[in-house]
């Protein structure tokens, strides 16, 4: 038989079944991620519901379980997302600006209102359903504030390898820094008049961290 003749018998490659796919994984997750967490806010977390999310984002409930297995598994990614939404790290590779610049941008002391009561909001609802749900308070410890700290520690501790700051304790400067900057950030702070006040605060806490950990 002639090469012809063999690729006219050939069987036709098969179809593959099912619709095309029209958003990737990636999309798809970061889509449920931010309707979670809008859900999440609206009716905390014993009123939210994987059916509800599945529902809200116009998926089927297969598709948010084979994503995020448990509603736990949703909100460590909600968590995960909040961080970046306290704390803009990690930071470029080539980046090389003075260090108190970076910690404004690390810190976002500029953020837009709205941003701010956005991330906001959802700390409050962990603070009011924390000691009902002791896993959800867990999560936010672990995988939220103690994986900050930590990887604000590991910034610090790189400006020092590059001589850009002295500091003996990369993990107790974050801590440091996270308490002054985030103190200042909490809701209703009565000592400051407006939103200028309070980044005038922020800038001179930071301001004070630098020259605290400046080279001599």
């Amino acid at each position: 038989m002639s090469d012809t003749e063999t690729t006219a018998v050939q069987p036709a490659a098969k179809r593959k079944r099912g619709r095309p796919q029209t958003h990737s994984d990636t999309d798809r997750r970061s889509d449920i991620i931010d309707t979670a967490r809008k859900t999440f806010v609206e009716l905390g977390f014993s009123g939210t519901t994987t059916d509800i999310v599945a529902a809200r984002c116009r998926i089927s409930k297969q598709t948010l379980y084979r994503l995020f297995p448990s509603k736990s598994d949703l909100f460590l990614a909600v968590v995960a997302a909040h961080r970046q939404m306290m704390l803009d790290l990690p930071r470029p590779a080539e980046e090389d600006a003075p260090v108190d610049t970076v910690l404004q941008q690390i810190f976002m002391i500029d953020i837009d209102e709205e941003a701010e009561n956005e991330r906001q909001a959802f700390i409050h609802i962990v603070m009011r359903e924390g000691g009902q749900f002791p896993e959800i308070a867990e999560i936010l410890r672990r995988d939220g504030i103690d994986r900050s700290r930590q990887i604000l520690a590991d910034w610090l501790s790189n400006e020092a390898k590059r001589g850009k700051l002295v500091i003996e304790d990369p993990l107790g400067g974050a801590r440091m820094l996270m308490d002054m900057l985030f103190g200042a950030m909490g809701p209703r702070r009565e000592d400051f008049n407006t939103r200028a006040d309070r980044r005038r605060h922020l800038e001179r806490s930071i301001s004070l961290f630098v020259r605290g950990t400046r080279p001599t």
